[in-house]
């Protein structure tokens, strides 16, 4: 099934990015009727984060959220097999020579690179023009999907890949050699390496890797969010500012900040973030669960 679900989606990316967009946003409509489980998960995480909401724009915006998520997963064929002069064309790139100029002096970088529905568009575009580290999931279950996301995430360049298993100490070695790190700390990875901190005014448990890997590699964060631009115009990958006074010796209020500044980034693009996952999941001790 898997192979033939490939197949599709590898006829699907020779068409019109306008069709393929069209065909994403109907996709994402039956998902929301259909997939309940996700759609629950949504609307929960949306009336905690979004309590000025009544609950018909809740639902409208989880619509919208559903809309994007279709483009998104059938657009991702585009960065399996697209060329690099299309890529070019689809994926906008502002503020490269903020990092381009870090790399030159020799600074380690972290690219905050939060999960928005265009964040596989943006790790593209980054790897057409650094030579870059991360770490990925292992899709252990489905060996065929696992083989060809590995490919896609080194089509360009020199792309280098860890595993979540591998641990920090090659990513750390690789951001000091000159690679930056397109780094994804926003969700619930559970209590290990975590803090309890405010996400839209919940405590959620965020890792603290931010800070303390840029703590390790004396790396710059800087900000690192793709947007999917509306119609069929393609996608903005924005690099922003390099933090100042980060990290500081506070790794709490350093999470703090993190979650603070993507609070404000989702609420430029709400319908953007990826509102399917639970991630409110890990609650402190005597605290109520929410799915």
């Amino acid at each position: 099934m898997t192979r033939l679900l490939v197949g599709i989606f590898w006829l699907l990316h020779w068409l019109p990015l306008s069709v393929l967009a069209l065909l994403g946003r109907k996709l994402g409509d039956l998902a929301y009727f259909i997939a309940t489980p996700r759609r629950r998960v949504a609307l929960t995480n949306l009336a905690l984060c979004f309590p000025e909401l009544d609950e018909a724009a809740r639902q409208q915006l989880a619509r919208r959220h559903f809309q994007a998520l279709g483009r998104s997963l059938l657009e991702r064929g585009l960065f399996c097999w697209a060329s690099r002069a299309r890529l070019q064309r689809i994926v906008h790139f502002e503020g490269e020579e903020r990092l381009r100029a870090l790399l030159t002096a020799g600074t380690p970088v972290i690219l905050f690179a939060p999960h928005f529905v265009g964040l596989d568009a943006g790790g593209a575009r980054v790897a057409m023009s650094f030579d870059s580290v991360s770490v990925y999931a292992r899709q252990k279950r489905n060996p065929v999907l696992d083989r060809l996301l590995y490919r896609a995430r080194r089509r360009f360049g020199d792309q280098l890949l860890f595993s979540r298993q591998d641990g920090m100490r090659g990513v750390l070695k690789a951001m000091k050699a000159g690679r930056p790190f397109y780094y994804l700390p926003d969700m619930d990875y559970g209590e290990k390496d975590a803090v309890f901190v405010p996400f839209f005014g919940v405590e959620a448990a965020t890792i603290t890797g931010l800070s303390r890997l840029a703590r390790l590699a004396g790396a710059r964060v800087l900000p690192c969010v793709t947007r999917m631009l509306p119609g069929s115009t393609g996608y903005t990958l924005e690099i922003g500012e390099p933090w100042e006074d980060f990290p500081t010796a506070d790794i709490e209020a350093d999470t703090r900040r993190m979650n603070a500044w993507l609070e404000t980034a989702i609420r430029t693009m709400p319908e953007q973030y990826y509102w399917v996952h639970r991630r409110f999941k890990t609650r402190p001790e005597g605290q109520p669960r929410f799915y």
